[in-house]
């Protein structure tokens, strides 16, 4: 389906000489007399790298629709993330690249969903907010909290975190997958 570049916001995914792009910046832009233009970041969904592009008003893209899918996540190998579909119990495995940072927030068995093109699996989006145990955490000293004070702790996907003092080894941490910072302790 072709859609007007102007159309091309955050999030928008988009095909572009073959290539499966989301749109994670977009500015809208007029010089004087001249007609506008938009300026936008596209992250390649195969290859995670960035391409900035600049459209004329009025040109067109191609937009893409895919088909979502629950899956689990199982394990990770030298070829990548591994998830299996809950429908069909088919596994798929997911590049390094299309997984990105989200690493960190997925704990073994943990549901997420899994966006397909054309039955290859390219985009993989968690929830807004996961929670994880505390394995490691150093003693919070006494006196210091008068300045929102926080110490650095160890998640049990390997992530370091600062928190407030008082949480301790054994806590279940609310964490935004957005900014990566502490919610909440549940």
């Amino acid at each position: 389906m072709l859609i007007q570049a102007i159309d091309c916001k955050v999030g928008v995914r988009c095909e572009i000489d073959g290539e499966l792009y989301v749109c994670t910046d977009y500015v809208k832009r007029a010089m004087g007399r001249n007609p506008g233009f938009i300026s936008v970041k596209l992250r390649n969904l195969r290859t995670g790298n960035v391409l900035d592009r600049r459209f004329r008003s009025g040109e067109q893209v191609e937009r893409v629709v895919f088909e979502n899918r629950k899956m689990q996540y199982l394990y990770k190998d030298d070829t990548g993330f591994v998830f299996m579909d809950t429908e069909t119990y088919e596994q798929f495995t997911l590049p390094t690249a299309v997984v990105e940072d989200r690493e960190k927030y997925m704990k073994i068995n943990s549901e997420v969903e899994v966006s397909f093109y054309k039955s290859e699996p390219v985009l993989l989006e968690i929830g807004d907010f996961a929670e994880l145990e505390v394995i490691d955490a150093p003693p919070g000293v006494k006196g210091n909290t008068a300045t929102g004070a926080t110490k650095q702790v160890t998640l049990e996907t390997g992530l370091l975190l600062n928190v407030p003092l008082f949480i301790d080894q054994g806590d279940i941490l609310r964490i935004d997958t957005r900014t990566g910072e502490y919610v909440t302790r549940v």
